[in-house]
């Protein structure tokens, strides 16, 4: 099997500052990021020849075809590879505002504004209990998106969902510069996130 390997960022760690800063980014990604990626590659070196075979998101797509043994550990760091390798390209300097294109379309369809869908990302993500990830998705079975919440690091993938848009809210994302405030980092957060990719992610998944 090939080995997973920690993607490079996209950007400087500083570069979204001051909203995330340079330290956070740094550990979160040398450190976090590859832990997650490590014990995914360890995990599925114990896994069956056809699961090895697999894309991870395909992987999460099928979790239960997982070994029950191991789909705990893969669900957890497989996931974790997965959303982070999407959280550092859902940000970019200089970035927020409001989106255009398709998404916006696809916002406004779903939850009425992007002010009334923007309420309801910050409220719902800021009282996840523990660690977890607040999302906008894509359904293809709606074909519409909708605002999803996910616990520790299960990806949307297993529920048959695409992800477009997630906020991590485990405490190393943001507690050095935001302590307990999860609220304020997710207001924060608001002005890195780079719309051009989302609306990317939309166009591939629709």
């Amino acid at each position: 099997m090939g080995k997973y390997t920690l993607p490079e960022m996209p950007y400087a760690y500083d570069a979204l500052e001051p909203y995330i800063d340079a330290r956070t980014m740094e550990i979160h990604h040398t450190k976090h990021h590859q832990t997650y990626t490590d014990k995914l590659n360890a995990a599925l070196e114990s896994c069956p020849a056809e699961i090895q075979d697999k894309d991870i998101l395909d992987i999460l797509a099928d979790i239960d075809s997982v070994p029950e043994d191991k789909r705990g550990a893969i669900n957890f760091n497989g996931g974790g590879y997965d959303n982070h390798r999407l959280f550092w390209n859902n940000m970019k300097p200089n970035g927020g505002g409001e989106p255009g294109g398709a998404v916006a379309d696809a916002i406004s369809d779903a939850f009425g504004s992007f002010a009334d869908f923007k309420e309801k990302f910050n409220s719902t993500t800021a009282v996840i209990q523990g660690s977890g990830w607040g999302w906008l998705a894509y359904n293809p079975e709606s074909k519409k998106v909708q605002y999803k919440s996910m616990p520790n690091q299960t990806s949307l993938r297993t529920e048959g969902l695409v992800p477009l848009l997630g906020c991590d809210v485990w405490e190393h994302a943001y507690y050095l510069k935001y302590q307990n405030k999860r609220p304020d980092y997710i207001a924060a957060w608001w002005n890195v996130v780079n719309w051009d990719e989302v609306n990317k992610r939309l166009a591939d998944a629709s």
